[in-house]
């Protein structure tokens, strides 16, 4: 008896201790509509409720919204069956004796017979089905954790997608985290995985619930765009979304939530990808290898949060935990500070401009115009390298921020401009005296002002136009005909994408299509960023603070030259490809994207069939990716610090992104997937030989004309015409 009395105290002494976590709809749950269900089993239900949300929204937004799909499954007549799926996921993952799945099948068989049998209402049936498909798609849970501020789950991918949904790519992984006032997922698109951690705490209930219906489809959709633009570093895309329960807090109650809401995603992604002595006792693991994932910050997520998931990371036992999040202070790359977005946008704008309107920036003059403030991280640096590049044949003829714009058909003044960005301070602050003729500076303390600056970037007229901040979707299929003129020409030919989304797909086809304005999409132009934060994890896992700290400087000063290199090398392919193939350029975009993931896939799996001896022989691909100094000081303990996974992931990146910028998107696509890596291994070694060739001419006795010719054709095509493949 004694015994048994023990359990009990301790299972109550544990579930006290879990409910200052558990969020009110589940404390609502478990302390006053069903106590007799238990903590754990009323945390599961209301998680997989969440869960439920944007699945079965898309079927039906009223019978399935959130508190109606709660309400169905605890109603006292059926909450015993949310009951039963609950101890189905409960046995599934019991660390002691966890369920087979050979039994987890037999006993979600028997469940649902009941189901059909006792559930008479069919949204009801519906959602009971669901919640024992979600415990057959959970792959690892934190629920046996004593420790845990949430609940989570490593989920297969699959479980989210809806009925009659239009099919999309399907992700690697999702994480999904249950905690008070939050709810998180983590969507990654590859086995190791970085993108950013945003915070989204609407303001009003209608609002929470609006987020909560399409907060796994931002998610999924951040985390794809991640993934097409993390095309030329080892890691693939990812994004993490948390929903934080603020309505009607403080300041100061809000700020304190969100910080709480931080520290309990992180560390309960942690349970599920550490593996220490505590998570091999308490979690039951059908994954089935070690996962890798790297965070950044985004919305909302502040310097304090970035400190407390590295050094938790730390004491969890995570392999690189000055990896785990980007943008440490002392030890990151500063965007903004280094304006690395902005380096990568004018190189595209710069090829740009000479492919599409045959114009040479550095003798020609071009205007440009521009939203996003000078003190803006992407807007503020491309007004500095406007001015470095081309000094005043870059003409800015507008400029539009939160606080009004600025316009002048001759060129807003440069001193003006840079005085503006050197004080952080936005466009409302432009003084009128430095205004030429025909210019205004309109501000949005007036209606006037409000709309001139709304619809800057329709009216004002220029060579190109570089959206550099402002909200997604700007430009959409119902407002895109106000890019264009009465006459059906457009007031820019050309479109740089410095900010993410701020056109749709839709609005940049028919823009291209019905004025053949030509636009670079966002993945491709402002890809400078991931692929600085990617150096970023890369110094965190190769180099102590103080080492890189002390070398950043030198490191920065190649990071940046890094940059520009990929940016050119894409912006000359995709140029390359538009006027040989056709096509509109944001699709061309996304083609090189995928081909280039594609053969990163593949020659990720073909990798880890090598031997050791021959994947050592690729390992300079990965030397050469990396700055110079960077690989100096540290590439000799590359396989003590770095994970063997990461290293592969690196050598197929470096090696698909080499192929598909020298020969072209045609050269992957026409090869069939089994085929790819290993045409990917030979054009290595012909490379190799094209260069010993290349050094045997260069001592040949022979007119330094025909000589030049020869060393032409051979680096244009010399690797590919000795494959044989064509």
């Amino acid at each position: 008896g004694a015994t048994g009395d023990e359990a009990t105290f301790n299972l109550l002494k544990q579930e006290l201790k879990r409910s200052k976590w558990l969020t009110p709809s589940t404390m609502q749950l478990v302390y006053e509509k069903q106590p007799w269900l238990g903590v754990r089993r009323g945390e599961i239900i209301t998680a997989m409720c969440t869960i439920m949300h944007p699945i079965m929204s898309k079927q039906n937004a009223i019978a399935f919204s959130k508190g109606n799909i709660l309400e169905t499954v605890t109603k006292d007549r059926y909450v015993n069956h949310a009951a039963a799926i609950a101890d189905l996921f409960l046995d599934r993952f019991n660390p002691k004796e966890p369920l087979s799945d050979r039994d987890l099948e037999e006993r979600s068989e028997g469940l649902k017979a009941i189901i059909d049998n006792e559930v008479e209402d069919t949204p009801a049936q519906e959602l009971f089905n669901k919640m024992i498909d979600i415990v057959k798609h959970t792959l690892k849970t934190n629920i046996y954790m004593n420790n845990r501020y949430a609940l989570g789950l490593r989920l297969d991918p699959k479980i989210m997608v809806s009925e009659g949904e239009t099919p999309r790519d399907t992700p690697f992984g999702i994480i999904f985290a249950h905690g008070r006032r939050f709810d998180g997922y983590h969507v990654r698109f590859r086995d190791i995985a970085r993108g950013g951690m945003r915070l989204v705490t609407p303001s009003t209930p209608e609002q929470f619930s609006l987020e909560s219906a399409h907060q796994y489809d931002e998610c999924y959709g951040l985390a794809y765009a991640q993934q097409l633009k993390n095309k030329d570093i080892p890691e693939g895309g990812s994004k993490a979304v948390v929903l934080i329960d603020t309505v009607g807090m403080s300041t100061k109650g809000r700020d304190f939530v969100m910080r709480k809401s931080v520290k309990a995603f992180t560390d309960t992604i942690l349970d599920l990808v550490v593996d220490t002595d505590e998570t091999k006792e308490e979690i039951v693991d059908f994954v089935g290898k070690k996962e890798v994932l790297y965070l950044g910050p985004d919305e909302q997520v502040i310097p304090e949060d970035i400190d407390w998931v590295i050094k938790r990371a730390g004491q969890r036992g995570y392999d690189t935990p000055a990896a785990f999040m980007s943008s440490k202070p002392r030890a990151g790359i500063n965007h903004k500070e280094y304006g690395v977005t902005s380096e990568g946008v004018n190189v595209y704008l710069d090829v740009a401009l000479k492919h599409v309107l045959k114009i040479n920036p550095k003798e020609d003059s071009f205007t440009v115009k521009i939203t996003g403030g000078p003190d803006g991280d992407v807007a503020g640096n491309e007004l500095k390298i406007l001015f470095r590049e081309y000094g005043d044949n870059a003409k800015v003829v507008g400029i539009a921020d939160g606080t009004g714009c600025a316009e002048d058909p001759n060129g807003l003044d440069w001193g003006e401009l840079l005085r503006l960005v050197e004080n952080n301070l936005p466009i409302d602050c432009f003084d009128p005296t430095k205004l030429k003729e025909g210019g205004a500076v309109h501000k949005v303390d007036t209606e006037e002002g409000v709309k001139a600056r709304n619809n800057m970037h329709n009216r004002v007229q220029a060579d190109a136009f570089i959206p550099a901040g402002g909200r997604p979707n700007t430009i959409n299929i119902h407002n895109y005909e106000h890019f264009l003129n009465t006459d059906g020409t457009p007031s820019s030919p050309l479109i740089v994408e410095g900010a993410n989304l701020f056109v749709t797909d839709e609005a940049r086809q028919l823009l291209f299509d019905e004025a053949g304005v030509i636009i670079v999409k966002d993945s491709s132009a402002n890809k400078a960023g991931v692929i600085t934060s990617s150096y970023e994890i890369c110094a965190a896992m190769l180099l102590s603070e103080d080492e890189f700290f002390e070398n950043k400087p030198q490191i920065v000063s190649e990071v940046l030259d890094k940059l520009h290199q990929y940016a050119r090398m894409e912006a000359e392919l995709l140029f390359r490809e538009f006027e040989n193939y056709g096509g509109s350029l944001p699709q061309l975009s996304k083609v090189v994207s995928g081909a280039v993931n594609a053969a990163t896939d593949a020659l990720t799996v073909a990798l880890e069939t090598f031997s050791d001896e021959d994947k050592e022989k690729l390992l300079p691909l990965f030397r050469a990716h990396l700055p110079k100094t960077m690989a100096d000081l540290a590439f000799d303990k590359v396989h003590e610090r770095v994970p063997a996974q990461y290293i592969t992931n690196a050598v197929a990146s470096c090696l698909a992104s080499k192929l598909v910028y020298k020969e072209g998107t045609k050269f992957i696509e026409t090869l069939p997937e089994e085929k790819l890596a290993d045409v990917a291994l030979r054009y290595l070694e012909a490379e190799h030989e094209v260069e010993l060739l290349k050094s045997a001419l260069e001592s040949t006795e022979m007119p330094d004309k025909e000589k030049e010719s020869i060393l032409k054709l051979l680096d244009a095509g010399g690797a590919r015409a000795a494959l044989g493949v064509f």
